[in-house]
């Protein structure tokens, strides 16, 4: 189960759609205190992390994470990247990241 708590305080966050052939979800979220302003993600059918890209940010670095991610469980991301801070920001894209996977779990657990 996901703590979903701190889900108030996200930017800007949904489903942007799903595709019935490949039975993916994709997600866009407007990250808060960070040099990425974007980062869109989807869910592969069998809930792993699928393609996931940030616009703006280190893109170098943002594009290992992307790599690293791939076919992992949300859960499992999550327990790695949040927290990470950036420059004493209090906050960093893979934590924003983190935040963003949260919202999308959230809002696939049952009500």
């Amino acid at each position: 189960m996901v703590d979903t708590r701190d889900l108030k305080s996200l930017g800007h966050y949904g489903c942007v759609g799903s595709s019935p052939t490949s039975g993916t979800m994709s997600y866009q979220f407007i990250p808060n205190g960070t040099c990425s302003r974007r980062i869109d993600f989807d869910f592969n059918p069998d809930g792993t992390i699928g393609n996931v890209s940030f616009v703006g940010g280190c893109h170098g670095n943002l594009q290992g994470i992307a790599a690293l991610v791939r076919g992992m469980k949300p859960e499992d991301a999550i327990a790695r990247l949040q927290g990470i801070d950036c420059r004493g920001k209090g906050t960093s894209c893979p934590d924003q990241f983190a935040k963003a996977l949260k919202a999308a779990l959230a809002e696939r657990q049952p009500a």
